[in-house]
């Protein structure tokens, strides 16, 4: 397991309790109640560690190395029912990006969402889970079938952001993210967004307009991300705590400020720690959002989409 800087106290307390049950197996001394006390504290701390996390410590749960990446996500959701489709029909098939068909119960879903790897090898072929215009193109391509046969999209946003490479922007990045949201809005289909991990800048939007759009407990939805925040304000990245506060990026934000429906709750010190159950609550939570959605025409459906993104960022005075 790995432990994040502000998580230390918590790995001394899980040693020490190792230490303890060691000695008693290996002895007659009974230790009973000093792992009860030890057990005590530690459930203490981590609720005291977890119920006041800051900005910049959900940004780094949502990176943790141990957490579901989209990928896991789709085959607990659906099993062995998943069928990945690949390509955009133009250029290539982009790693980065994935979808294909699946089934939570007898509900068949389109389900599309950026994946990273989980080490180096898998990191570079996923491309770190940055997309080209392809892997837009290819979401568009796929979104479109699923609109064609009625099908509700679910899309899992987990990146750092579309892929800023030159290449990228000769194949048109921002036209494809442009064009993305844009069909988006009009799709007749129900469309159920969710945030898992990072959900950064254009890369994240480039999936993101949905009817209902779900954020997961400890990650985080932002124009940029903290890291740059800070290196373009102040000419470094040692302010990414303060850029992280300053930017409302976390899922308590983003709901105060309408712009997500629902928090998905988290287990105890995130979804990597109890993966069983951050699945429960993410396939409960689709479930719920498409019987909102169900029975309405694909006329409400898109009227109703556009004017809730209509409503965002208005000022009354």
């Amino acid at each position: 397991m790995e432990y994040l800087e502000f998580e230390l106290p918590i790995k001394e307390l899980e040693d020490q309790l190792q230490k303890c049950k060691v000695i008693g197996d290996e002895s007659d001394v009974d230790v009973t109640e000093t792992c009860k006390q030890i057990e005590k504290k530690l459930q203490e701390t981590k609720k005291e560690i977890y119920k006041n996390l800051s900005a910049w410590q959900r940004v780094q749960l949502s990176r943790h190395p141990d957490r579901p990446y989209t990928l896991d996500h789709i085959k607990a959701l659906c099993g062995d029912s998943f069928l990945e489709l690949h390509g955009d029909r133009n250029v290539k098939d982009d790693k980065a990006m994935i979808g294909g068909l699946g089934k939570i119960g007898d509900q068949t879903y389109m389900f599309i969402g950026q994946q990273k790897g989980y080490n180096t090898k898998t990191r570079q072929y996923r491309n770190f889970g940055m997309s080209n215009p392809e892997g837009y193109r290819k979401a568009l391509r796929l979104m479109k079938s699923a609109e064609k046969f009625g099908i509700p999209v679910v899309t899992l946003i987990d990146t750092p952001g579309a892929y800023p490479g030159f290449e990228a922007e000769e194949r048109g990045q921002g036209e494809a993210i442009a064009r993305n949201i844009l069909e988006m809005t009009r799709l007749k289909v129900p469309i159920i967004t969710i945030i898992i991990g990072e959900g950064a800048s254009g890369g994240a939007l480039g999936i993101g307009v949905g009817d209902k759009v779900l954020m997961l407990e400890n990650t985080w939805y932002s124009v940029i991300s903290p890291e740059s925040c800070s290196s373009i304000l102040w000419r470094s990245w040692e302010y990414k705590e303060q850029a992280a506060e300053a930017l409302k990026l976390t899922a308590k934000d983003m709901k105060r400020m309408k712009l997500v429906d629902q928090i998905v709750k988290e287990p105890l010190g995130g979804a990597h720690k109890d993966r069983e159950k951050t699945f429960l609550a993410v396939k409960d939570a689709i479930i719920k959002s498409y019987d909102e959605l169900k029975n309405l025409s694909p006329k409400e459906l898109v009227n109703q989409r556009i004017e809730k993104y209509s409503n965002m960022g208005v000022f009354k005075s």
